[in-house]
């Protein structure tokens, strides 16, 4: 579980990567592996943001789809995906995105509040922004991306 602004070392690694045309970030520590996109076997009756499942060295991998658990329009995904294998929840998870574009170092005071008219929604999945480099960078929940009752789904 990732640990909460307050309580995060003063500086930080932060892996960057984009999804659609907004760029995303987590703490580095919670990325197990980066790998290509590999096409994954679908599951009847899966929430639409997951993708389906695919064999890990021997392990079955659920990949969830981040642009759709976003609420972000979806699309099929190529040879330039990205698969980010994650530990959420005591689990792995993949989560699908469009490329890693940077390793971030942030410290506890970069990272702003999400503004207070940003839906419930949003707060779920969003721990804060990050203003670096002239852009703007969203600091991801991964324990609200999959709730433990969808990981079971899974």
């Amino acid at each position: 579980m990732m640990d909460k602004p307050e309580t995060m070392p003063e500086e930080h690694e932060l892996i960057a990567f984009r999804v659609g045309r907004q760029e995303f970030c987590i703490n580095v520590m919670m990325v197990r592996e980066i790998r290509g996109w590999t096409e994954a076997t679908t599951l009847p009756k899966a929430p639409r943001y997951v993708k389906g499942v695919i064999n890990l060295r021997g392990s079955v991998l659920p990949i969830i789809d981040l642009a759709v658990r976003l609420g972000m329009p979806g699309k099929a995904p190529t040879e330039r995906n990205v698969i980010i294998v994650v530990q959420v929840l005591q689990r792995q998870v993949g989560i699908l995105v469009d490329a890693v574009s940077d390793i971030l170092m942030a410290d506890k005071s970069a990272i702003q509040p999400l503004p207070d008219v940003t839906s419930d929604h949003a707060k779920r999945f969003l721990k804060g922004l990050l203003a670096m480099d002239g852009r703007m960078v969203s600091l991801i929940e991964l324990d609200g991306i999959l709730p433990e009752e969808d990981l079971e789904a899974a």
